[in-house]
């Protein structure tokens, strides 16, 4: 293979190695390994937009496998003589477990390719999910079995956005990376639309057993149709020459680790994606609370489904804008920035305006904004780790992840405990609000788009 540094305008050194030569395939050039790995190669654009629908679809079942139990829950505490405590255990064990997978579903997605994980993983928390009634009538505890149950589709579902993280830094091009994040992100308010209308109805027509039995089978149909048709049945064969010896970009992010966690803007992305993770996660917990207690007589389904319905356009849209920005030539980290100020930024504006005495159409107008908004994260920190370290992009997704479900988990019992003791929701919405500006004046000083991951000094010396 020929070695050769490209420079573009918004990047620095980048290392490419190109196949036109035939004859040092097998040997490779001084520096570069043995094998190149096979899914370093992009996606054309027809292949990109197909693996976008299919990926969106994917998040949309990991969100009704995922939100399964929280509409369930009053059902079967109810089967099972549950207390509030012992249902709050159950369903906080989630997220204990989505923690603890993060960095490891990254940094196998780095070496074998996103696509497998997304595959296994999905095959396995889609059985999981089917299974979850049957653990729950025939052990003797069932709070047990359910705890259980939850924490291992916590570790099994963590690995899903470091996948899709590193799969998209491997396989798509910078101009496009904001269009696919942003829309496949989107599937999570369409699943959670999805499962909170069909869900309540199969709910009350046969069932909770019916939910997990749905949601479940669907997921792992989705596995198959992705492995049959998209991997054409190849085997997702993961082996450990596999994930020690997966090519330059591995060595690279190995031997350099140090080094990338000392970079500012690797740390303004984490602390970013932090702060976004956390105050995503307390409104997500608190609102329908607050709708609850601020109006009463107010029909919840309004609340619960008018904010998604407004998150999924402006998820797409974030998308489209931060990719059409960059195509006419627009810096990659002012757009980066520009998507995170409407996120974090303008989002506060409507969170402050939520602490006056509004109207029940004015509350949800505001919460709609914000949630709307929040969404164009997507096409910000979401998408700018992978401008910094495409070559170990999974595995720093998976570090800023579990930092995020980490604080988002602490914010969302401290917001309770202000709750408590101010007796309002000024506080909490001022909360939200400065964590937010905190994340986006980090942003705004430290983030940039060029490649930190690989050591210009060494493929200098590569080159000559």
């Amino acid at each position: 293979m020929a070695v050769t540094q490209k420079y573009g305008k918004k990047h620095g050194p980048d290392l490419v190695c190109h196949k036109e030569n035939p004859p040092y395939d097998k040997t490779g050039a001084a520096g570069c390994h043995k094998k190149w790995p096979d899914h370093g190669t992009n996606w054309s654009r027809p292949v990109a937009r197909t693996w976008t629908a299919v990926l969106l679809l994917g998040t949309c079942l990991l969100y009704c496998a995922r939100v399964a139990m929280p509409i369930c829950a009053v059902s079967m505490a109810e089967k099972f003589g549950w207390s509030k405590r012992e249902s709050g255990m159950v369903l906080g064990s989630f997220f204990w477990g989505y923690c603890f997978t993060q960095v490891l579903g990254g940094y196998v997605s780095d070496r074998v390719g996103g696509e497998k994980i997304l595959l296994l993983s999905a095959a396995a928390w889609g059985s999981m999910t089917a299974f979850t009634p049957v653990l729950a009538h025939f052990c003797s505890q069932p709070i047990f079995s359910m705890t259980l149950s939850r924490f291992l589709m916590g570790l099994l579902q963590g690995v899903h956005y470091p996948s899709l993280a590193s799969l998209c830094s491997q396989k798509v091009v910078e101009s496009e990376r904001g269009f696919l994040m942003s829309t496949v992100g989107s599937g999570s308010y369409l699943g959670t639309l999805v499962i909170g209308g069909a869900g309540s109805l199969m709910l009350d027509l046969y069932g909770w057993e019916s939910v997990f039995y749905v949601s479940g089978l669907l997921s792992v149909l989705w596995a198959y149709c992705m492995w049959k048709y998209l991997l054409k049945g190849e085997g997702p064969i993961i082996t450990l020459e596999s994930l020690g010896s997966s090519g330059p970009q591995s060595k690279l992010s190995r031997r350099h680790w140090l080094r990338l966690f000392k970079q500012p803007a690797v740390c303004a992305v984490i602390v970013t994606h932090l702060c976004t993770a956390s105050t995503f996660f307390t409104l997500l917990s608190w609102l329908p609370t607050f709708f609850k207690d601020t109006f009463p007589d107010a029909k919840g389904w309004v609340f619960n489904v008018i904010p998604w319905l407004v998150a999924i356009p402006s998820s797409l849209l974030s998308g489209c804008l931060s990719d059409h920005l960059i195509s006419k030539g627009f810096d990659t980290a002012s757009v980066r920035k520009l998507m995170q100020f409407f996120s974090m930024g303008v989002s506060s504006v409507f969170t402050l305006l939520l602490c006056g005495n509004l109207t029940f159409p004015w509350a949800v107008a505001f919460v709609s904004a914000t949630m709307g908004l929040t969404t164009f994260s997507h096409s910000g920190v979401s998408v700018n780790v992978q401008d910094l370290a495409p070559s170990c992009a999974g595995a720093l997704f998976g570090v800023m992840n579990t930092c995020g479900a980490f604080s988002g988990v602490l914010m969302v019992y401290f917001s309770g405990y202000l709750i408590e003791a101010t007796g309002s929701w000024a506080s909490v919405f001022a909360l939200i609000s400065t964590v937010n500006l905190l994340g986006l004046c980090t942003f705004l000083a430290f983030a940039e788009a060029r490649r930190v991951d690989i050591d210009s000094i060494k493929i200098r010396h590569v080159h000559i």
